[in-house]
C-alpha cells in the first residue's frame, strides 16, 4: 500500500498525498487563528464542523454549474479532493461595508454596497497578504488576464448562489474570501473551503 507523504500544513487544514496520485487528503483541524495566524486556539469539534460545512457548499454550489476541488467526503473532518494549482490570490467580494473595508474607506459599517465589489489580496504571510489591483498582479506573474476576468466571474457567480442558499435560513452574506487553483488543462477551480472562517454572516432580522 501506498504512503502518504504531508505535502502541506496550514493553518487550519493539512494536506497528504499518494504518490502518483492527482488526489489529496485534506485533514481539517481544531485550530482558530486570528491576525494572520498570530493568535491561535484550539477549539474541539471546528474542524469536523468546517469540512462538513464546506463539502455541504461545494455540493451545492455544483448543482448551479459551479464546480470545485472537491470529491467526497471521507470522514467527518476529512475530505478528498483533486489536486489543482493553487494561484497564490485571495479573491474576496463584499455586499456590505463590514471590516477593514469600513476602516479603509471611512463607510459606516453595515451600509449596503450598490453592487458587489470583488477584491484580489496577494497570498503572502510575511507582507500581511496586502491588497493588490490588475497592475500588481501583472508585475508579479501570479495571473493573466484571462484568469483575473475568470476569477472575477466565478467569484460573483459564487456570491449570486451562496447569497440565495443563506438567506433561505435568515443569514445576510456580508463578505467573504475564496481561493482557485487551476487544472492541468487550464481550467479554473473553486478550491480551499467555504465555512464560517471564511465568511462574514450576518442574522438577517438583528444585524
Amino acid at each position: 500500500m501506498e504512503k502518504e507523504v504531508l505535502l502541506y500544513e496550514g493553518k487550519a487544514k493539512k494536506l497528504f498525498k499518494k504518490p502518483d496520485s492527482n488526489e489529496l487528503r485534506v485533514e481539517y483541524l481544531d485550530q482558530a487563528t486570528a491576525l494572520n495566524g498570530q493568535k491561535k486556539d484550539a477549539i474541539q469539534g471546528k474542524g469536523a464542523l468546517n469540512n462538513q460545512i464546506t463539502s455541504y457548499l461545494f455540493q451545492l454550489l455544483a448543482k448551479e454549474g459551479i464546480h470545485s476541488h472537491f470529491i467526497k467526503n471521507l470522514s467527518k473532518h476529512e475530505q478528498l479532493i483533486e489536486m489543482v494549482e493553487m494561484i497564490p490570490l485571495e479573491v474576496v467580494v463584499r455586499n456590505v461595508a463590514a471590516g477593514s473595508f469600513s476602516k479603509r474607506l471611512g463607510i459606516e459599517e453595515g451600509t449596503p454596497l450598490p453592487r458587489p465589489i470583488v477584491e484580489f489580496y496577494y497570498k503572502d504571510d510575511a507582507l500581511d497578504d496586502p491588497f493588490i489591483n490588475d497592475d500588481h498582479m501583472a508585475y508579479l506573474g501570479v495571473a493573466t488576464v484571462e484568469e483575473r476576468e475568470g476569477m472575477r466571474e466565478l467569484a460573483l457567480q459564487v456570491n449570486e448562489t451562496l447569497q440565495k442558499i443563506f438567506a433561505q435560513i435568515d443569514i445576510r452574506l456580508i463578505d467573504f474570501k475564496i481561493e482557485i487553483g487551476k487544472t492541468a488543462q487550464g481550467g479554473l477551480l473553486l478550491a480551499d473551503e467555504i465555512s464560517p472562517d471564511t465568511c462574514r454572516l450576518w442574522d438577517a432580522a438583528t444585524n
